[in-house]
């Protein structure tokens, strides 16, 4: 089976040859860029497994282009920025990316999250052996083998991540999930328990499938503990 193609967006020649070098080493294909136009193009062109990019390119930012891509694709994103504040990282979460790396990054942390991103990908492609291929819940409909979510009959539009965290509470509707075991399940082990990215997420996820955000239907709140889904009768 052929490896998984990576789309690498990063204008420091440096780090560029860093990711580069790294990949090979795992015989991973790959297609570079070093601006944003290029990599919308790429994006189009070669429709990647996976992004790898930059926020701080010459052209445009690298939140733009997740929105861009988010447009019309779920391919999985991973920043890889200098920009280190919760504010940045919890921007660029919620235009849409996947995962979010801080430089200066080991190539060990690097692979570790293409290895976590490409499980999620396994994951998102159907249902675990002995499952049923088609989750129902009132008027909410996941179908695990096509990848698409239905409320009330309308096809909804969800991200990778909102589509792995509606699926994780599906699985164990009527458990109380914690934030730990969430966020290591969605993002992995170095991820674990952060909950204000778990919070953008489910914030956003919410307005998807619930019509009244304020009283929700579909996902409670357990205060200080996580997120439980109701089963609807």
């Amino acid at each position: 089976m052929n490896k998984p193609l990576i789309l690498v967006v990063e204008d420091d020649t440096a780090v560029r040859n860093l990711i580069a070098t790294t990949l090979e080493t795992q015989s991973y294909q790959y297609h570079m860029a070093k601006t944003g136009g290029e990599a919308v193009v790429e994006a189009v062109s070669q429709k990647p497994d996976i992004v790898l990019l930059d926020l701080g390119l010459p052209d445009m930012d690298g939140v733009e282009i997740i929105k861009k891509i988010r447009s019309w694709s779920n391919m999985p994103i991973i920043v890889i920025s200098a920009r280190s504040e919760d504010r940045d990282k919890i921007e660029a979460l919620d235009a849409g990316a996947d995962d979010y790396l801080t430089k200066p990054f080991s190539v060990d942390e690097l692979l570790a999250r293409v290895r976590v991103t490409l499980r999620r990908l396994h994951y998102m492609q159907g249902p675990a052996e002995g499952e049923e291929p088609i989750f129902v819940n009132g008027d909410l409909r996941i179908d695990y083998p096509s990848g698409c979510v239905y409320l009330a009959g309308r096809e909804l539009h969800l991200t990778p991540i909102e589509y792995k965290l509606l699926c994780l509470l599906a699985k164990n509707v009527g458990k109380v999930l914690t934030h730990t075991f969430i966020t290591k399940e969605v993002w992995g082990s170095s991820w674990a328990g952060d909950v204000a990215s778990l919070r953008v997420f489910m914030a956003t996820l919410r307005k998807k499938i619930e019509t009244d955000t304020a009283h929700p239907k579909y996902i409670q709140t357990h205060v200080g503990v996580g997120y439980r889904m109701l089963r609807i009768e």
